[in-house]
Protein backbone atom coordinates (compact mmCIF):
# COMPACT_ATOMS: atom_id res chain seq x y z
CA UNK A 1 0.00 0.00 0.00
CA UNK A 2 2.90 2.25 0.76
CA UNK A 3 4.76 1.22 -2.50
CA UNK A 4 1.37 2.13 -4.38
CA UNK A 5 0.49 5.55 -2.25
CA UNK A 6 4.26 6.50 -3.04
CA UNK A 7 3.78 5.95 -6.48
CA UNK A 8 0.69 8.01 -6.95
CA UNK A 9 2.51 10.93 -4.75
CA UNK A 10 5.26 10.76 -7.88
CA UNK A 11 2.99 10.49 -10.51
CA UNK A 12 0.29 13.32 -9.36
CA UNK A 13 3.36 15.45 -9.06
CA UNK A 14 5.30 15.24 -12.35
CA UNK A 15 1.55 15.44 -14.13
CA UNK A 16 0.28 18.56 -12.27
CA UNK A 17 3.53 20.52 -10.71
CA UNK A 18 2.87 22.62 -7.63
CA UNK A 19 -0.84 22.16 -8.29
CA UNK A 20 -0.36 18.70 -6.88
CA UNK A 21 2.20 19.43 -4.32
CA UNK A 22 -0.30 21.81 -3.33
CA UNK A 23 -3.05 19.29 -3.04
CA UNK A 24 -1.03 16.83 -1.43
CA UNK A 25 0.26 18.90 1.17
CA UNK A 26 -2.85 20.24 2.06
CA UNK A 27 -4.50 16.57 2.64
CA UNK A 28 -1.74 15.60 5.17
CA UNK A 29 -2.44 18.59 7.18
CA UNK A 30 -6.45 17.56 6.85
CA UNK A 31 -5.57 13.87 8.60
CA UNK A 32 -5.44 12.53 5.40
CA UNK A 33 -2.38 9.62 5.41
CA UNK A 34 -0.08 11.77 2.58
CA UNK A 35 3.64 11.52 3.77
CA UNK A 36 5.14 14.40 3.02
CA UNK A 37 8.33 12.38 3.30
CA UNK A 38 7.67 11.66 0.05
CA UNK A 39 5.71 14.31 -1.33
CA UNK A 40 9.06 17.15 -0.31
CA UNK A 41 11.84 15.03 -1.01
CA UNK A 42 10.81 14.01 -4.93
CA UNK A 43 9.70 17.90 -5.29
CA UNK A 44 13.38 18.45 -4.24
CA UNK A 45 14.65 16.26 -6.94
CA UNK A 46 12.72 17.80 -9.45
CA UNK A 47 14.18 20.98 -8.54
CA UNK A 48 17.79 19.51 -8.80
CA UNK A 49 17.07 18.79 -12.20
CA UNK A 50 15.56 22.64 -12.82
CA UNK A 51 12.10 21.19 -13.59
CA UNK A 52 11.00 22.72 -10.65
CA UNK A 53 11.37 25.81 -8.24
CA UNK A 54 12.85 25.43 -4.88
CA UNK A 55 11.43 28.45 -3.51
CA UNK A 56 8.31 27.74 -5.13
CA UNK A 57 7.85 24.34 -4.28
CA UNK A 58 8.77 24.80 -0.10
CA UNK A 59 6.15 27.87 -0.24
CA UNK A 60 3.43 25.56 -2.02
CA UNK A 61 4.41 23.15 0.41
CA UNK A 62 4.08 25.43 3.95
CA UNK A 63 0.88 26.76 2.23
CA UNK A 64 -0.75 23.69 1.46
CA UNK A 65 0.07 22.45 5.13
CA UNK A 66 -1.92 25.82 6.58
CA UNK A 67 -4.65 25.00 4.49
CA UNK A 68 -5.28 21.77 5.67
CA UNK A 69 -4.70 22.30 9.02
CA UNK A 70 -7.04 25.17 9.09
CA UNK A 71 -9.75 22.44 7.94
CA UNK A 72 -8.30 20.19 10.84
CA UNK A 73 -8.79 23.15 13.52
CA UNK A 74 -12.58 23.65 12.07
CA UNK A 75 -13.12 20.09 12.81
CA UNK A 76 -12.21 20.35 16.13
CA UNK A 77 -13.64 23.57 16.92
CA UNK A 78 -17.12 23.00 15.44
CA UNK A 79 -17.24 19.40 17.40
CA UNK A 80 -17.14 18.27 21.02
CA UNK A 81 -14.31 16.08 21.80
CA UNK A 82 -16.33 12.65 23.09
CA UNK A 83 -17.62 12.83 19.05
CA UNK A 84 -14.12 13.54 17.59
CA UNK A 85 -13.02 10.50 19.56
CA UNK A 86 -15.95 8.56 18.79
CA UNK A 87 -14.79 8.78 15.15
CA UNK A 88 -11.44 8.35 15.55
CA UNK A 89 -12.02 5.52 17.16
CA UNK A 90 -14.59 4.38 14.97
CA UNK A 91 -13.43 5.30 11.20
CA UNK A 92 -9.41 6.19 12.41
CA UNK A 93 -8.34 2.63 10.81
CA UNK A 94 -9.27 3.61 7.18
CA UNK A 95 -6.96 7.14 7.41
CA UNK A 96 -4.03 5.47 9.36
CA UNK A 97 -5.38 7.26 12.31
CA UNK A 98 -5.07 5.55 15.68
CA UNK A 99 -6.97 6.97 19.19
CA UNK A 100 -2.83 6.49 20.16
CA UNK A 101 -1.84 9.44 17.82
CA UNK A 102 -5.01 11.51 18.83
CA UNK A 103 -4.73 11.53 22.45
CA UNK A 104 -0.55 11.91 22.04
CA UNK A 105 -1.57 15.21 20.12
CA UNK A 106 -4.05 16.24 22.64
CA UNK A 107 -1.72 15.86 25.70
CA UNK A 108 1.05 17.47 24.07
CA UNK A 109 -1.36 20.74 23.23
CA UNK A 110 -2.59 20.76 26.77
CA UNK A 111 1.01 20.32 28.61
CA UNK A 112 2.64 22.67 26.07
CA UNK A 113 0.23 25.26 24.95
CA UNK A 114 -0.01 27.46 21.65
CA UNK A 115 4.16 26.52 21.28
CA UNK A 116 3.32 22.85 20.54
CA UNK A 117 1.28 23.95 17.26
CA UNK A 118 4.94 25.22 15.82
CA UNK A 119 7.28 22.47 17.13
CA UNK A 120 4.84 19.37 16.21
CA UNK A 121 5.05 20.42 12.64
CA UNK A 122 8.52 18.79 12.92
CA UNK A 123 7.57 15.64 14.40
CA UNK A 124 6.33 12.86 11.90
CA UNK A 125 2.89 11.56 13.04
CA UNK A 126 2.03 14.64 15.73
CA UNK A 127 2.35 17.12 13.29
CA UNK A 128 -0.98 15.50 11.28
CA UNK A 129 -3.17 16.00 14.20
CA UNK A 130 -2.14 18.88 16.20
CA UNK A 131 -5.07 21.44 14.72
CA UNK A 132 -7.69 18.49 16.02
CA UNK A 133 -7.08 19.63 20.40
CA UNK A 134 -5.95 23.54 18.86
CA UNK A 135 -9.52 23.73 17.21
CA UNK A 136 -10.82 22.30 20.53
CA UNK A 137 -9.01 24.55 22.67
CA UNK A 138 -10.21 27.67 20.61
CA UNK A 139 -6.97 28.80 19.91
CA UNK A 140 -7.09 31.85 18.34
CA UNK A 141 -7.06 31.49 14.62
CA UNK A 142 -4.09 33.99 14.40
CA UNK A 143 -1.30 32.31 16.27
CA UNK A 144 -2.70 29.16 15.37
CA UNK A 145 -2.22 30.30 11.43
CA UNK A 146 1.06 31.94 11.85
CA UNK A 147 2.30 29.08 14.33
CA UNK A 148 1.46 26.11 11.52
CA UNK A 149 2.46 28.10 8.57
CA UNK A 150 5.84 28.88 10.25
CA UNK A 151 6.49 25.16 11.47
CA UNK A 152 5.25 23.81 8.18
CA UNK A 153 7.62 26.63 6.25
CA UNK A 154 10.28 24.59 8.34
CA UNK A 155 9.85 21.15 7.70
CA UNK A 156 9.06 21.71 3.53
CA UNK A 157 12.29 23.60 3.40
CA UNK A 158 13.86 20.70 5.77
CA UNK A 159 11.99 18.00 3.55
CA UNK A 160 12.83 19.58 0.09
CA UNK A 161 16.57 20.51 0.28
CA UNK A 162 17.23 16.99 1.84
CA UNK A 163 15.75 15.80 -1.62
CA UNK A 164 17.48 18.20 -3.93
CA UNK A 165 20.83 17.21 -2.06
CA UNK A 166 19.91 13.52 -2.69
CA UNK A 167 19.45 14.15 -6.10
CA UNK A 168 17.96 10.66 -7.86
CA UNK A 169 18.69 8.99 -4.06
CA UNK A 170 15.76 10.67 -2.48
CA UNK A 171 13.91 7.52 -1.59
CA UNK A 172 16.72 7.21 1.00
CA UNK A 173 14.96 9.71 3.04
CA UNK A 174 11.98 7.10 4.27
CA UNK A 175 15.01 5.15 5.77
CA UNK A 176 16.71 7.84 7.54
CA UNK A 177 13.61 8.75 9.16
CA UNK A 178 12.29 5.32 10.47
CA UNK A 179 16.10 5.12 11.92
CA UNK A 180 15.61 8.63 13.62
CA UNK A 181 12.49 9.53 14.24
CA UNK A 182 12.56 9.03 18.07
CA UNK A 183 15.82 11.36 18.19
CA UNK A 184 14.42 13.62 16.05
CA UNK A 185 11.57 13.74 18.69
CA UNK A 186 13.41 14.02 21.71
CA UNK A 187 15.02 16.59 20.58
CA UNK A 188 11.87 18.88 19.58
CA UNK A 189 10.37 18.24 22.94
CA UNK A 190 14.09 19.78 24.75
CA UNK A 191 13.82 22.46 22.67
CA UNK A 192 10.20 23.03 23.60
CA UNK A 193 11.11 22.68 27.10
CA UNK A 194 13.65 25.25 26.93
CA UNK A 195 11.16 27.71 25.16
CA UNK A 196 8.91 27.25 27.86
CA UNK A 197 11.32 27.97 30.96
CA UNK A 198 12.59 30.39 28.77
CA UNK A 199 8.79 32.24 29.07
CA UNK A 200 8.20 31.71 32.84
CA UNK A 201 11.63 33.35 33.47
CA UNK A 202 10.44 35.88 31.34
CA UNK A 203 6.81 35.96 33.28
CA UNK A 204 8.78 35.66 36.81
CA UNK A 205 10.97 39.11 35.88
CA UNK A 206 8.01 40.94 34.73
CA UNK A 207 6.21 39.74 38.40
Amino acid sequence: MIEQLSLFIIHLIQTTGYLGIFVLMTLESALIPIPSEVTMPFSGFLASQDELSFILIVLTGAFGNLVGSLIGYYIGYFLEENIIFSLVKKYGKFLLITEHDYVQSTRWFNKYGNAVVFFSRLIPGVRTFISLPAGLAEMNIWKFSIYTFLGSLAWSIFLTYIGFYLGSRWKDLEGYFRKFEVLIVVLLIFAVLIYINHKLKIIKFRK
